[in-house]
């Protein structure tokens, strides 16, 4: 049993080094299958010996799918907001302040200001213990099994040296390219996009299902130590500890000596920060004694020892010369405003998102208006204001549209969304081209030879009018078309046909209903794997599936209770399409007879690929454990009463690692096959 324990502490110990090394030095120390050939064994050595469980394990790295209220915590030590300052002049009062009421040389921490979610760590010992949300300041949400998946956030401290109880605050934030990744996830399923990266840090932190968190790529950034005594004699060398103690801090840290130095290090970053994976708003300067901190003291909301400078948005003024309407394939209607050009930010701005209704009405936005533009994260330009001052005399409050600007269908607007939708899904030709460009996309059904531009090109000549005509194409009806030669249209035809073969899970995504994205779709097909069980299937059967809460099941009930979804889904049928999943030949005998619950997750395979894994060598795939059970099939996160179970009845627990040796290690081979 020792030697099991010794075994335990220390691949931990190894995996929080490779986090470390991978996350926050930017320096991979192995190879991946390495790393998860390590995991894996960890998992396994957890499962079979709850005894030593332990929450900071790295194994809880990937979120756990329970559904949980934030409990409220309070907290040991204030989370104090910054005052703020917008000029030269307020930074110089500042600083003007501090020279007064300390009378000596004053050495000033300038740092980054970074725009995300504020947070507080708390460790004991040198162990993570929770993480608390900044709240009203007093106390806040406790969010620690979101923050468990941040592998840029130590469970456990490196060196020596820590307070035996200490808060180390932060921001958690949401890098730029997991904030594009995020909402073009989100644009593909219709939700509504996140308007920026705080908002999208802010959101994910608060999700109930710390798996969703793992996957959407937070990051963090800590500097700042609560302790009952200082850890160092300056703030300057707490941010060197922070960093001998394995935290992520700002690479952006700077001593300055007077104004000018602060003033040219303000400067500096207010034109470099756009070159930044991440967003900041401003630069933090921070007197750097702690003991002329202590001095200063605090207000009731803000430290006085500290302000935050905040940069001024890139913004220009142009002339709102008229309102678009723009439909997706989904039918949410997005209004776009039309402008006179403006340069801004380097770029000559044409176009800005107005979002929808309630912005609209928000900020009183009327056609002739003189408006203030910026642009938003940088990237997208938005309409921020209006100039009153330059407002026509004969301005109308702006209407906005009651119906659809491309087929004439009434809008409708659900409650709890902010956008209008066309519900004409089957006739709104913006709608109809989308519906095909997704189906055809890489993700989807992947068919090469066909863009967004072909598509509309077939359509307008009333050669497509659903994704189900694209298998009644023929050669001839595509060479006398614009910029198609023959070559092009045989590719075209061969590679339509050729998409048959593209197995039922990507078939699900790629029709398009609402909310189904990839990874619902997969989760779908594998828990009901035909296309009629799933159309037959009621809301309470819907919802029992992986990942499927009430507004995905309600979307799939709307979806097949439309007649024209489903002569349109027989019609794919005709064709050849894969509308169920295909049962293959059996592997191997390995586990005949044998049954298995999974339970966790993993790192080589999803549960979908590994129940047909199970099933491919001759085993059964049970969804609880009994005594009949023969293997208890264990990943990260496996669900305590499962565990609880097998361990009672004695069914052997074994990790990924060892399932994959029984099976003869058919890993490569099922990975390179899209399953279902």
């Amino acid at each position: 049993m020792d030697n099991t324990k010794q075994k335990i502490d220390h691949l931990r110990r190894v995996l929080d080094r490779l986090n470390y090394d991978y996350y926050v030095r930017n320096a991979p120390a192995a190879e991946d299958r390495e790393y998860d050939r390590m995991m894996a064994e960890l998992a396994a050595l957890e499962a079979a010996h709850p005894e030593f469980a332990d929450p900071n394990s790295p194994t809880h790295r990937v979120g756990s799918d329970l559904t949980r209220e934030f409990q409220q915590v309070a907290h040991r030590y204030p989370m104090l907001s910054l005052a703020n300052t917008y000029s030269e002049e307020e930074v110089r009062d500042f600083i003007a302040r501090v020279d007064r009421e300390t009378a000596v040389p004053t050495a000033y921490c300038c740092e980054l200001k970074f725009d995300g979610t504020a947070i507080s760590l708390t460790y004991e010992n040198g162990r993570f213990v929770r993480a608390v949300t900044r709240g009203d300041g007093t106390q806040g949400d406790d969010v620690s099994a979101n923050v468990r998946t941040i592998r840029s956030i130590p469970m456990s401290l490196q060196g020596d040296g820590w307070p035996a109880y200490m808060e180390v605050r932060g921001e958690i934030y949401m890098p730029h390219g997991s904030f594009e990744r995020l909402n073009a996830e989100r644009a593909d399923i219709g939700e509504e996009p996140f308007a920026n990266p705080r908002n999208a840090a802010a959101g994910t932190l608060k999700q109930q299902n710390s798996a969703v968190v793992a996957k959407r790529g937070l990051d963090a950034v800590l500097y700042a130590v609560q302790a009952d005594a200082p850890v160092a004699a300056s703030h300057y060398e707490t941010l060197q500890k922070l960093r001998e103690w394995g935290f992520k801090t700002s690479s952006a840290v700077q001593l300055c000596r007077s104004a000018e130095e602060i003033m040219a290090y303000i400067r500096h970053w207010d034109k470099a920060r756009h070159e930044l994976p991440y967003e900041t708003d401003g630069a933090v300067i921070k007197v750097d004694s702690i003991r002329l901190q202590r001095d200063l003291g605090a207000t009731a909301k803000a430290p006085r020892w500290a302000v935050a400078y905040k940069f001024k948005a890139e913004q220009a003024v142009t002339r709102l010369v008229s309102v678009d309407f723009q439909v997706g394939r989904t039918g949410a209607i997005t209004p776009v405003a039309n402008l006179e050009p403006v340069r801004l930010a380097g770029t000559t701005v044409r176009r800005a998102s107005l979002h929808n209704a309630e912005q609209i009405e928000l900020l009183d936005i009327r056609v002739g208006d003189a408006v203030r533009v910026e642009k938003g994260g940088e990237i997208i330009p938005k309409i921020v204001g209006v100039d009153l001052a330059q407002r026509p005399a004969e301005s109308v409050p702006f209407r906005y549209i009651t119906h659809c600007p491309e087929c004439g269908t009434p809008l409708v607007r659900e409650e709890d969304e902010a956008k209008h939708y066309c519900p004409n899904a089957t006739g709104c030709p913006p709608q109809i081209v989308g519906r095909i460009v997704h189906y055809i996309s890489r993700k989807a059904m992947n068919i090469e030879g066909l863009g967004d531009e072909t598509v509309q090109l077939l359509y307008n000549n009333g050669l497509l009018g659903d994704i189900a005509n694209l298998y009644d194409l023929e050669v001839e009806h595509l060479v006398p078309l614009e910029r198609l030669g023959r070559k092009s249209a045989e590719n075209i035809v061969g590679n339509i046909a050729g998409s048959v073969e593209v197995p039922y899970a990507r078939v699900l995504f790629a029709i398009g209903i609402r909310y189904v994205g990839e990874t619902t779709a997969r989760k779908l097909a594998a828990a009901i794997p035909s296309i009629d069980a799933l159309m037959a299937a009621s809301r309470e059967e819907l919802l029992e599936v992986e990942e499927v809460g009430g507004k995905i099941a309600d979307s799939i009930l709307a979806y097949f209770a439309d007649r024209r979804n489903v002569e349109m889904i027989d019609r794919l049928r005709r064709a050849g399409v894969q509308l169920q999943a295909v049962e293959r030949a059996r592997l191997s005998e390995a586990l005949a007879g044998k049954k298995i619950v999974i339970s966790g997750t993993f790192d080589l395979h999803s549960r979908p690929e590994l129940k047909e894994l199970i099933e491919l060598h001759g085993g059964t795939n049970q969804s609880s454990v009994s005594k009949a059970t023969d293997y208890l099939l264990a990943g990260s996160g496996i669900g305590p009463k499962k565990l609880e179970t097998a361990t009672k009845l004695g069914v052997r627990i074994i990790s990924e690692e060892e399932f994959m040796e029984m099976i003869g290690g058919e890993m490569l081979k099922i990975q390179q096959t899209t399953l279902f």
